[in-house]
């Protein structure tokens, strides 16, 4: 088991990572409030790990309910999340129990989102069970649903008090799902770590076969960056750089997934259609180089990845794009490359560049 830490003061949370976790109930009964839990999951993943995850903590004395969603992207809005607000009533659950996520992003997303809003707030410990979860969504206290407008635009930040990614899960994890969590991790050697970014390459074939080692490394390496970022930016309130650069290929990508309707595409399909527009930018910014942009490609290629987004037009990309949290004042903010390992946020991006960005990685 590999240790880090998010360091936020007193709210200074670990993420541990390995194998077998789920099992541990030691881990977790070590963060707990009080012995009351309420775990909220998914018809896919509670029958493969609830039970296991739920006997250890009974054993020890802990009550234990349950909420169990739908899977897939369209289960992230108020239904599903009133959904949990009910069980957590019904349960007659306090402000001192803890909401467990067991799932990926999207449950991830919804219980913590919950727990920050039910009784103004409840402990929150994330379980994470795919990649994308494991590397990024479970880290950092973004939590959230879906509006008919735009992705993510109504949640709150409320931060785990621990995150138990158990690697073993990955061994279950459908291979579109698996190289849709590989998109956020490409992204941290795009935006800050060129090291790793050069270490992919050096190891996608290990990744897509799932070679243990390879996995633990990814992960590790991409929590190492996030809790990085988010312990200087926790609330993204950087004017320049900070937590926004997180989110290279996310504006478009949150495009492409409102466009075409939530769980037509995996986020991180979307992301990395999303990264090529922005490499694609920023070349015609004169930053990268047409081998970098070639570079990326290939990588998101081998990661089995689309490069290419929907066609829905580039003005009705821009549409959607101006309902992004990163707008301000008006003023659509990208994440683009300086160079393969620095990222920026820019606001000058002349519209017609942004048009024939769009156009050129659109299928």
């Amino acid at each position: 088991m590999r240790e880090l830490n998010v360091a936020l003061g007193e709210r200074t949370y670990p993420i541990l990572i390995g194998p077998g976790l789920i099992d541990d109930a030691g881990k977790m009964l070590a963060r707990l409030a009080s012995p009351r839990v309420a775990v909220v999951s998914n018809e896919v993943v509670a029958p493969l790990y609830l039970e296991r995850l739920v006997r250890p903590l009974q054993e020890a004395g802990v009550r234990v309910c349950s909420v169990i969603l739908p899977d897939g992207e369209a289960t992230k809005q108020w239904d599903s999340l009133n959904r949990i607000h009910d069980t957590l009533l019904a349960e007659r659950c306090d402000r001192t129990t803890t909401v467990v996520a067991l799932g990926g992003g999207v449950i991830g997303d919804l219980a913590g989102f919950a727990a920050a809003t039910y009784q103004r707030g409840v402990p929150f410990i994330q379980v994470p069970t795919t990649l994308l979860a494991q590397v990024d969504s479970s880290v950092g206290g973004k939590t959230g649903i879906n509006h008919p407008r735009g992705k993510n635009m109504i949640g709150a930040f409320w931060q785990p008090r621990l995150v138990l990614a158990d690697t073993d899960t990955l061994k279950t994890l459908p291979d579109r799902e698996l190289s849709a969590g590989l998109a956020e991790v490409i992204k941290y050697g795009l935006i800050r770590d060129l090291p790793f970014l050069e270490w992919l390459e050096a190891h996608m074939d290990a990744l897509l076969a799932r070679d243990a080692a390879a996995l633990s490394h990814a992960i590790e390496r991409s929590c190492a960056n996030k809790a990085e970022v988010v312990a200087g930016d926790e609330l993204e309130t950087a004017k320049e750089g900070g937590r926004a650069l997180l989110n290279l290929g996310h504006t478009f990508g949150h495009a492409i997934e409102t466009g075409i309707g939530y769980g037509e595409w995996l986020h991180g399909e979307a992301v990395a259609a999303g990264t090529m527009m922005a490499a694609e930018l920023s070349r015609r910014l004169g930053w990268l180089a047409g081998s970098d942009v070639a570079r990326v490609r290939a990588l998101l290629n081998r990661a089995q990845l689309p490069v290419r987004g929907p066609v829905l037009g580039a003005d009705r990309y821009l549409e959607l794009m101006a309902h992004d949290k990163k707008v301000l004042a008006g003023r659509m903010r990208l994440v683009l490359l300086k160079r393969l390992g620095e990222a920026v946020t820019w606001a000058d991006a002349p519209p017609d560049e942004i048009r024939a960005a769009i156009d050129a990685c659109c299928e």
